[in-house]
């Protein structure tokens, strides 16, 4: 119903209705009070019908309450209030959340929704805008990274710079009361649901390192802007191992600085985000155009890796174990290294080192400066990297050091490390490092302080970590990490996954299949690492609930080249609106076009053959033949059942 009980008085209903319907509907024995700014309809349903309705002119007849279909006349009469619900953040998540909040009418008929965004800075784009520094790019490509129906420009480079994102960013843009304070003003706004956008990267994470304060400058990168901030002739200490740390690292080895150390607890592992192009017996694929390749983020094949993958090898660690062999024998051959793509140090403890367990790091601009004091010189991996090897930039005799974790820092400013068998610790034995400037580039700590203690939150949120079933109006989204891929897309569909749910559009639990999509992260790991997704699982994962993944059978009415690129590339959120509640009749066109056009290049026979061909053909034959397994072991079952009943049917005639 849309309208509200107010009281319940003895044989008496009060019920508020707007006045317009009132003077619209003047129809049955209902005593309405004209003086009141919202109508309130006074019902006795014992005595209208059977006594006369006073005549007053205080007073309006409309319909006789006493009969049971008067509510739903009511309801039809009256209009159905907007749900409300709203954004809290406004990043490449809220504003994602938001258009399809806003637009969700055009897809799935009824009122539109009336959302607001709330921002604590003064314009959107979040850490796009407001945590970035001097040539920060992203580590997913153009291709991936964007929105379904928001494309990047095809001018743009395959790795856009973070201003490039926010500039496509701005272009595109009952039950919870939302407060908001500017000052001494406060503001409250009553909605029916809220949607939590407020990212991973808002409070940056400092761990505590003893004696810090004698150290000349200390910032976290989220302060750090510029190569300027480290002056000249200056020690620099980054404090971290990820993506940024590399970025800043890299910034500081290549100005006029002294000295570059990073620190780390339990190393890295470099893979990179442009398919490498091996050098072969020191000439072939020299060039500079013929080391120009795809982004490995489209390198993918989904089917059977994805999609039409068993149950049971989907769930299982053969295909994690493949790719992980694959990952550390072919960084081994093109590099001299398995400890990540020309990593020579720094790498993950054993007891960790495997993919089904860790992010990756994707920057490699500082891999260079890294490994030169470790690159091997022996007589073998001469030979191998005249046969074959990687580009070896060249570092103009800079380095970054390794180093582990500091434990102390001396009122003189010295350094003492975490001990540590580490070879990276036994170069730096002899040395006594002095920083003058920190650097902590440790992340981000995840809170939601405008939540309080009653509210769920990512974590304990069990449907598929955006929102709980026993609050679906409180929605997260945004809070993930996946390995190889981006934050927004899948954000996207996690917004499309909970405005589905909101509607009341998604699909029982019951009835939803569940496949393997998160990291299996070590006990003890930093908390950020709980949100750890394999993209193209988690991905296919809210299709799948959410009914938009296509059939074989429909993408190939798109025709060829849709078709191809829907299984030979990655799952893109554009081919999640070719079918569904969400189908948008411009995705065929950008499967046809902009994603065919970088699916259909190889990325190198090499790459192609080993990482793209080879698993489908061996993961897709396996999918075949346990598929016809299951399809024949339900088809005994089904037989057996029917050959039991005639003998059942028997045994109960003789019995009787």
């Amino acid at each position: 119903m849309c309208y509200t009980v107010a009281a319940l008085i003895f044989n008496f209903q009060l019920l508020q209705i707007p006045r317009s319907i009132i003077d619209a509907n003047p129809k049955g024995p209902v005593i309405v009070n004209r003086e009141a700014e919202a109508f309130v309809v006074i019902v006795d349903p014992f005595t209208i019908g059977r006594s006369p309705v006073p005549n007053s002119t205080d007073s309006l007849v409309l319909f006789d309450p006493s009969q049971k279909h008067f509510f739903d006349l009511v309801a039809d009469l009256i209009p159905p209030r907007k749900m409300r619900v709203a954004v809290i953040g406004g990043g490449p998540s809220g504003l994602v959340t938001l258009k399809y909040l806003i637009t969700a009418h055009n897809f799935h008929g009824g009122e539109p929704i009336e959302a607001r965004l709330f921002e604590s800075k003064e314009s959107v784009a979040g850490t796009f805008r407001y945590r970035v520094y001097e040539d920060a790019e992203l580590v997913s490509s153009k291709y991936l990274t964007p929105f379904s129906d928001f494309r990047l420009p095809a001018s743009d480079a395959d790795f856009v710079p973070v201003g490039t994102f926010v500039s496509v960013k701005r272009n595109a843009s009952g039950g919870h009361v939302i407060s908001i304070s500017k000052g001494e003003d406060t503001e409250e706004w009553e909605c029916d649901a809220v949607a939590v956008c407020s990212g991973l990267h808002v409070e940056p994470d400092i761990p505590h390192v003893k004696g810090i304060e004698n150290v000349p400058v200390v910032m976290h990168s989220s302060q750090f802007k510029k190569r300027s901030d480290f002056g000249e002739g200056k020690n620099i200490m980054v404090l971290g191992a990820g993506e940024t740390a590399h970025d800043i690292s890299f910034l500081a080895v290549t100005s006029p600085t002294k000295s570059v150390t990073m620190c780390h607890r339990d190393g890295f592992f470099y893979a990179p985000k442009l398919l490498p192009v091996p050098i072969i017996l020191s000439s072939i694929n020299k060039s500079e155009k013929a080391q120009r390749n795809i982004p490995a983020d489209t390198s993918i094949a989904s089917l059977f890796d994805s999609a039409y993958v068993h149950p049971s090898l989907q769930k299982g660690s053969l295909m994690w174990t493949a790719y992980d062999q694959w990952a550390k024998r072919v960084f081994w051959l093109i590099s001299g290294t398995s400890g990540g793509l020309d990593q020579w140090a720094g790498g993950i403890s054993p007891e960790r080192f495997h993919l089904s367990t860790i992010l990756f790091v994707k920057s490699g601009k500082a891999i260079p400066y890294i490994s030169a004091p470790y690159r091997s010189k022996s007589l073998f991996n001469t030979i191998r990297s005249k046969l074959i090897n990687i580009p070896i930039k060249p570092t103009q005799n800079r380095t970054i050091d390794l180093a582990p974790w500091p434990e102390s820092i001396s009122p003189s400013g010295v350094v003492t490390f975490t001990p540590s068998t580490r070879p990276e610790a036994a170069l730096l034995k002899d040395k006594v490092l002095k920083p003058d400037i920190i650097v902590f580039c440790t992340g981000y700590t995840i809170s939601f302080p405008f939540l309080d203690s009653t509210y769920p939150t990512p974590l304990t949120a069990d449907r598929r970590g955006i929102y709980s079933s026993t609050d679906p109006s409180v929605g997260f989204i945004g809070f993930v990490r996946p390995a190889i891929g981006a934050i927004p897309p899948l954000s996207e569909l996690q917004a499309m996954h909970w405005v589905l749910s909101l509607l009341g559009h998604m699909r029982p639990s019951n009835e939803l299949r569940d496949i393997d999509y998160k990291l299996r992260v070590h006990p003890g790991r930093r908390d950020y690492e709980n949100y750890a997704v394999e993209h193209e699982a988690y991905a296919y994962q809210l299709a799948l609930d959410m009914g938009v993944a296509a059939s074989f059978t429909e993408v190939c009415g798109f025709g060829f080249k849709t078709a191809f690129t829907w299984a030979m590339g990655p799952n893109f959120n554009t081919k999640f609106r070719l079918v569904g509640p969400w189908k948008w009749d411009g995705a065929n066109e950008i499967m046809r076009t902009e994603l065919w056009n970088v699916v259909k290049k190889s990325g190198g026979w090499f790459f192609f053959a080993t990482y793209t061909l080879i698993p489908f053909v061996i993961f897709g034959s396996m999918s075949g033949v346990l598929y016809a397994g299951s399809a024949t072991a339900d088809s005994l079952k089904r037989l057996g059942r029917l050959l039991q009943r005639p003998f059942k049917k028997g045994k109960k005639q003789k019995s009787i």
